[in-house]
């Protein structure tokens, strides 16, 4: 357990009030642990469990978060069992304002984002994307952004919030739209220059083309979700499109998050399907999110229009 407690107390340290992973055992970087992650939503510390765990693991996390001073102890503490069908959510406490169930605004980089911390699944904000929205936020200034499978629009608020010049956004879910419009109001960006299409992106090519060319493509679809998305049969058709898409010299930044496909995977979709793209760089991943093996983590991966 110390490992843990060693976990939560640096990246607490390093997390000056944002959002963060406290304890990333899904890295198989601690043996015996794999199946447990700890997140900080402040001021709620949310403990996610994928399979069952013994009582007093979770009986020895509550002490220890209870014993935490001033300014890092959370106001509440969730425990998501993520591998029940019901029952799966328990409020430890709630010392807070906040009405947890209502969602809360948390911040990343400066920037203001609605989560769902009651939310089994997605709860509105992935954390491990954090470098990946820093990296369109520092490099939007000017650009046609578009942002597929946008879900709340994370990488749109970064990319306003960086000077983009416009922003379009897909998604089929029109709910997760509605909260990246209000992510938008959030940090008083105007959402003049910016569109959220609820939309199915295989039926909306030519949309897609004529409010184009983008200088700035971003792709970060789920990695399967039947009936929408399968990485492995569709990805392919997404990347045949590029061309018609970006811009001479523009940049698309393609994400998967697979353990079971590494960025080899990317890179020969990108040789097969666009080959005028050339790769530039890989996109880091938080250090909060710490992997044994790297490629099976999230893959962020940027190419060029030559």
């Amino acid at each position: 357990m110390q490992e843990i407690f060693d976990s939560i107390s640096t990246q607490l340290d390093l997390s000056a009030g944002e959002v963060r992973r406290l304890f990333h055992g899904r890295g198989r970087c601690y043996p015996g642990y794999e199946q447990l992650v700890i997140d900080l939503l402040p001021p709620v510390a949310i403990i996610r469990l994928f399979s069952e765990h013994p009582a007093e693991l979770i009986e020895t996390l509550n002490c220890y978060f209870q014993q935490l001073q001033s300014p890092f102890k959370p106001d509440a503490l969730v425990v998501q069992h993520r591998y029940r069908r019901e029952n799966s959510i328990e409020v430890l406490w709630n010392t807070g304002d906040e009405a947890l169930d209502q969602g809360l605004t948390v911040t990343e980089l400066g920037l203001k984002y609605v989560v769902q911390p009651l939310k089994n699944q997605n709860s509105g904000l992935f954390l491990d994307m954090r470098e990946g929205r820093r990296w369109v936020k520092q490099n939007s200034l000017g650009k046609r952004v578009l942002n597929l499978f946008s879900y709340t629009c994370g990488f749109s608020v970064a990319a306003m919030a960086g000077g983009a010049d416009g922003v379009i956004n897909l998604d089929m879910s029109r709910g997760a739209l509605s909260s990246g419009r209000q992510n938008h109001c959030l940090n008083q960006l105007s959402v003049e220059r910016v569109k959220f299409l609820g939309h199915d992106l295989f039926r909306s090519w030519g949309k897609l083309r004529r409010e184009g060319p983008y200088d700035l493509v971003i792709i970060d679809p789920p990695s399967f979700q039947r009936g929408s998305f399968v990485a492995t049969d569709d990805y392919r058709k997404v990347l045949r499109r590029l061309p018609d898409l970006t811009a001479d010299k523009g940049e698309v930044l393609l994400c998967l998050n697979y353990p079971q496909l590494g960025s080899d995977f990317l890179m020969q979709l990108v040789k097969d399907c666009c080959p005028e793209f050339s790769f530039c760089e890989r996109i880091a991943n938080p250090d909060d999110f710490p992997d044994q093996d790297p490629e099976q983590s999230l893959k962020v991966l940027l190419f060029k229009k030559d």
